[in-house]
């Protein structure tokens, strides 16, 4: 790193229950490591925490060096807690009394620990033991779909959400089973680093196909990506990058380092739309944005996201969504 100024931390803490499921933490810490390397604003420091120094993971490999479980988090930190696996590799024995007595541990340190401006995230199973601490009552959550009804035992008064790669309410955010943490970590690097930030990660991993939590469709900022050619990502990541800047294909043709004939063809054939469907896209997207995050006016969205007008929005929104721009706005309730 070069820049002068000094990125924002954001201190992680990753509980590690016995019997942890290992892709519970390689995944989405993967997703961290890879977004310190992508952008010099904020840098993740991960900390792996838990009971007991060594832990069996589901696939019999120990994890160890696990420091102990903080007295005090720092302000605004964000606490992980990966799943368990009941059965893990060449130990399919019933849970002893010290792997019950760490599972205690951590929900008796969540109760402690997890003070109001402290994030915490579920992946998979970790749900229960967030639920088991009290942290999921009266919230929106999810978990493996094999979990969802201990979820709904262990937490009677949340509104446990099934079929849901993730559910974010407020400071608590739950995953779904194992490959979902991925997706709800790109989800919070691209709200601390960028949608380009969480767009070259998800490359790198390939996982091009990342959905939005509760999003039936394809994440837009991602749509279109399911291809390998470099000329065309690097068009692509250059409109993700700046929506709002004034594109051509000539313009982005001399980014990329392709002709404007050769950069239309092969963006038709790797993405199956036009290099202007895809401007538009980006430019909706961040629309949707302001609309769902801010108080700007039609207009004001319009130029901000690249639209020469409010008009010419509502086109380009009409042909991607069935209803108006006004309805990304959040509902308002009866009586405001």
């Amino acid at each position: 790193m070069t820049d002068a100024a000094q990125p924002f931390d954001i201190p992680v803490f990753v509980v590690v229950p016995p019997r942890v499921l290992l892709l519970d933490v390689a995944g989405p810490i993967e997703v961290l490591r890879k977004a310190n390397l992508e952008q010099r604003t904020v840098r993740f420091t991960v900390t792996y925490i838990g009971p007991s120094v060594t832990v069996g993971s589901s696939i019999g490999l120990a994890v160890t060096g696990v420091t102990a479980l903080p007295e005090r988090l720092p302000d605004a930190a964000l606490v992980v807690i990966a799943g368990s696996a009941d059965a893990p590799m060449e130990n399919n024995r019933p849970w002893d009394e010290q792997e019950r007595a760490d599972q205690a541990a951590i929900v008796a340190w969540l109760k402690r620990a997890i003070l109001p401006g402290i994030r915490l995230v579920s992946i998979c199973s970790g749900a229960l033991l967030a639920a088991e601490a009290g942290m999921l009552d009266g919230r929106d959550c999810t978990t493996h779909h094999g979990c969802i009804e201990d979820l709904a035992r262990l937490a009677p008064t949340a509104r446990v959400r099934d079929n849901r790669l993730y559910v974010e309410n407020g400071d608590r955010l739950t995953s779904a089973g194992i490959t979902a943490g991925i997706d709800l970590m790109l989800h919070i690097v691209a709200e601390a680093a960028g949608h380009a930030c969480a767009l070259a990660v998800a490359r790198y991993l390939v996982v091009y196909l990342r959905r939005g939590g509760s999003d039936p469709q394809l994440s837009p900022w991602l749509e279109g990506r399911n291809h390998i050619h470099p000329v065309i990502h690097r068009a692509q990541d250059a409109v993700v990058a700046n929506p709002s800047y004034d594109w051509s294909v000539a313009s982005l043709a001399h980014l990329s380092g392709a002709s404007p004939r050769n950069l239309s063809r092969l963006f038709n054939e790797q993405t199956g739309m036009s290099v202007t469907d895809f401007i538009n896209l980006m430019r909706v997207a961040l629309a949707r944005e302001m609309l769902t995050g801010s108080q700007l006016d039609l207009e004001a969205v319009a130029m901000r996201a690249g639209f020469g007008s409010a008009r010419q929005l509502r086109r380009a929104w009409n042909r991607l969504n069935d209803g108006p721009p006004s309805s990304a706005r959040p509902r308002l309730p009866t009586g405001s």
